[in-house]
């Protein structure tokens, strides 16, 4: 459907959703690579976290696009030979497309402006510990900084080198490129290697663009990926500095790749050229807290309506939502949000919290979302759903997972 130069909010809906995925058919046989990549060409990255009180956050964009998926697929993808992600800072720290590694090369050069303070610090206070760590590296990679934090060398003139220096180092070694990941371990924990013995030869051999010609090209895959956005959501997506971005977005205009629309409510707005604005939408999922349809918290809300905050950090009796909570995307809207926790050790799918969103259909939503939990809790590989605890809508919630079979498929 053609696209026109003014938007309502349910058009941009629509657009950001079709861009984003989730009207791509789902996989209706064995879910395998080719699928994998085809959500990968869309969002481009997947942010990680540690929290794993459900799921490891780079694991759930994935499930909400295809539904139940081998998770050992996006491992695959990640750390074995041939590598499809590599670890960096993108949005956060992502898994990116391996391709796109040379678009990064900007920031690993630039270090020095935005890695953080202690990184920095380690770097021009102490190079002989990151010379000795790189050294470590290169002779026994891939290896973690546990395990190489008791043979740091010594120094009588100060406290000594410790965990936490060693740590510091080596991610200063991983954010400047000299060292990368090759593995994380069960306990999550970065092994690091050299990028020559990680990431595939073709990669490593591309050339690296200037700076502003990086940039410009992230900038059009953030619009690609967001199908129509604010200049700052642009920007966002990769975490892009504010000039350089607003000279891509410009450039990107006159070319044409980018053409401005308005929507009520917006005081601009970029419209990819190749987004396409689907009749309806017909989702039925869950969406992680991390995913990248809800990265920037006032776009969901000017988009969906809905105020969004993850309250993971937050005191528990000042929490209004609950501790790891998930919003139900059905059709177009946002219709309600759970908070959910695996009980491993049970085999339970645990919501101590459920929520119904304003103007949305108890009963479609309550069967909709019963089934997903069912649906989430088999790919997790938990037996049974828990009745809902607390919050406006744990009542229905509760009663339309009592009409669903024991147990879950």
């Amino acid at each position: 459907m053609a696209v026109p130069e003014s938007l309502s909010v349910s058009q941009a809906r629509r657009i950001t959703l079709a861009a984003q995925g989730f009207t791509d058919p789902r996989p209706g046989g064995v879910i395998d690579l080719r699928h994998l990549r085809r959500v990968l060409r869309r969002l481009h990255l997947i942010q990680m976290d540690s929290v794993n009180v459900l799921q490891r956050a780079h694991f759930m964009p994935l499930y909400s696009r295809l539904g139940p998926y081998p998770a050992g697929l996006l491992e695959r993808a990640a750390y074995r030979r041939p590598r499809e992600l590599f670890e960096f800072w993108g949005h956060e720290a992502s898994l990116i497309r391996a391709d796109l590694q040379p678009l990064f090369r900007w920031r690993m050069a630039r270090a020095h402006e935005f890695a953080w303070g202690n990184m920095r610090r380690i770097a021009v206070e102490q190079p002989e510990l990151v010379a000795w760590v790189l050294d470590e590296v290169r002779e026994r990679g891939p290896i973690t900084a546990a395990e190489i934090e008791h043979d740091a060398p010594r120094n009588s003139d100060h406290w000594g080198w410790n965990w936490s220096v060693v740590k510091q180092a080596l991610e200063w070694l991983f954010y400047t490129g000299q060292v990368t990941a090759a593995e994380r371990t069960t306990s999550f924990a970065r092994r690091y290697d050299l990028p020559e013995r990680v990431l595939p030869p073709a990669v490593l051999a591309a050339p690296t663009p200037e700076p502003q010609g990086a940039i410009r090209a992230l900038v059009e895959l953030s619009a690609r990926a967001l199908g129509v956005a604010a200049e700052a959501e642009l920007r966002d997506y990769f975490r892009l500095p504010l000039q350089p971005c607003r000279v891509a977005v410009a450039e990107l205009a006159e070319a044409g790749v980018l053409r401005p629309v308005t929507i009520p409510g917006w005081k601009s707005a970029w419209l990819h050229h190749e987004a396409r604005l689907p009749r309806r939408v017909g989702a039925a999922t869950l969406v992680s807290p991390f995913d990248p349809l809800i990265w920037e918290r006032a776009r969901t809300e000017r988009l969906f309506d809905m105020a969004y905050r993850i309250e993971i950090y937050v005191p528990k009796p000042q929490r209004l939502f609950g501790y790891y909570v998930l919003p139900f995307l059905l059709g177009e809207r946002f219709a309600a949000r759970v908070d959910l926790k695996a009980d491993r050790r049970s085999g339970e799918l645990q919501v101590p919290a459920a929520w119904l969103e304003p103007g949305a259909d108890p009963e479609e939503t309550a069967t909709a979302l019963a089934a997903e939990l069912r649906r989430l809790a088999g790919w997790l590989g938990l037996q049974t759903v828990a009745v809902p605890e607390r919050g406006d809508f744990a009542a229905p919630l509760a009663s339309a997972l009592a009409s669903c079979s024991v147990g879950v498929p």
